[in-house]
């Protein structure tokens, strides 16, 4: 009774546009006051605990990296060399939006920065060029979901933080899904784009090709510093984030691409984004203590082996319970209160933890493709001044794609484990 009651409020509050720190605080201090055998010590113990690790100091430093790549105008040079090879395709700014964002996600770490800055960049582009809206606005969200599956992905970082697995395994356990997410969304846009012969830009010569992919090279050197570091063993993923921030400030200052009030402005929303993802996790941890002190992931455990105990039965359980928690909080969120719940569960179905982490982590993502909470929808019509429903209109076939791509995780568990396994993670 008392965690349908905080899950009620919980709910009540994000209902009510409640920061959803704030909203996972209130119902945790509530428990701790009204219950006269919790501590308010421990409780402060264990909030100031749930960001008191080593991993987490990441987190703010990949997304000071998002920001200095996209103010500093390494998008607008990742869009420009995709747009030199792919212009004379036709519906070629599709597939241009589509590499853009892979191209990008080596360097922003959360769907909504790379919403937020494809949108920006891409969608008034694709739409002055005649590209109908909900198709613009469809590929450019779907596309902003490659970003949490591969370094250096937020979600993967929180997951490896709550579930004690290395966050260099989870980095690479989820770069081939990333992959066929991508394939799978050209091909939507082939289909979407096979009549529209109008729909074709001027082919590039060779030199302008090359220009642009010289200008496109010092994006790729974060993405090298990042991956080749956590991946050769010379750097931790902490490690390899500050490097890759150095890195991009020095492009910045040699190159002059951004001065003091740019650099500002930058530092200014990493503190802002950092401070509300810090109180979420800090949140969480209360929350997630909670949970532990009423015993839930024990009861979870007995009510799911009590449905089923097939491997895949229980895999599917979960995911429709994280398309409805996607739908409602943000993946970090939704990570910090369900993965301590459901990893040792999935860890009894002898499920592999990385293959169990990218379901979860992709499950989540496409909630923020969801009504009604669904940030990313969100924030491609504030960017772009498109309203909600034309958003949601665009993004509906692209659910095709990403389910089918999330099937295939859940059959395939080498999708998750193989690269891991080669590069000597497991």
């Amino acid at each position: 009774m008392i965690l349908l009651w905080m899950t009620l409020g919980l709910l009540a509050l994000l209902a009510l546009r409640v920061p959803v720190g704030f909203a996972l605080l209130v119902p945790s201090l509530a428990y701790v006051v009204f219950d006269p055998t919790a501590s308010l010590r421990i409780a402060v113990q264990q909030t100031v605990s749930g960001v008191d690790t080593f991993p987490l100091l990441a987190v703010p430093m990949f997304i000071l990296l998002g920001n200095l790549a996209n103010a500093s105008g390494m998008t607008d040079r990742v869009y420009a060399a995709a747009l030199a090879f792919l212009a004379h395709i036709r519906g070629s700014l599709g597939y241009v939006n589509v590499a853009t964002s892979f191209g990008f996600s080596w360097m922003s770490g959360t769907a909504m920065a790379d919403a937020a800055a494809m949108g920006r960049v891409q969608a008034p582009a694709m739409i002055a060029r005649g590209y109908p809206a909900p198709f613009t606005l469809g590929v450019t969200g779907a596309s902003s979901l490659i970003s949490p599956l591969i370094p250096p992905s937020i979600p993967a970082i929180l997951y490896a933080t709550t579930a004690g697995v290395s966050v260099g395994a989870m980095f690479v356990a989820g770069i081939l899904p990333a992959l066929l997410l991508v394939a799978a969304l050209c091909l939507m846009v082939w289909w979407q784009m096979r009549k529209k012969e109008h729909l074709r830009e001027p082919r590039s010569g060779w030199p302008a090709r090359m220009r642009a992919l010289l200008a496109a090279l010092p994006a790729a050197g974060a993405a090298v510093i990042i991956l080749g570091g956590i991946l050769s063993g010379v750097t931790t993923p902490t490690e390899a984030s500050a490097a890759g921030v150095l890195y991009l400030f020095v492009v910045a200052l040699v190159t002059r691409a951004i001065d003091g009030r740019a650099l500002y402005t930058v530092l200014l929303r990493t503190v802002e984004t950092s401070g509300a993802v810090l109180l979420v996790i800090a949140s969480a941890a209360l929350f997630g203590w909670v949970l532990a002190r009423e015993r839930t992931p024990q009861a979870a455990a007995d009510l799911m082996l009590g449905l089923t105990d097939h491997p895949l039965a229980f895999l599917a359980l979960v995911c429709v319970l994280l398309f409805v928690v996607g739908a409602v909080l943000e993946p970090g969120a939704a990570i910090l209160i369900v993965v301590p719940v459901l990893a040792p569960i999935a860890d009894g179905y002898g499920i592999d933890p990385l293959h169990f982490a990218v379901v979860v982590i992709l499950t989540l993502i496409i909630g923020l493709l969801t009504p009604p909470v669904g940030l990313v929808l969100f924030v491609l019509s504030g960017v772009t001044g498109e309203s909600v429903p034309t958003v949601i209109r665009g993004v509906l076939p692209f659910f095709v794609p990403m389910v089918t791509v999330l099937l295939f995780v859940v059959l395939v568990p080498s999708l998750s484990t193989w690269l891991p396994s080669a590069l000597g993670f497991l």
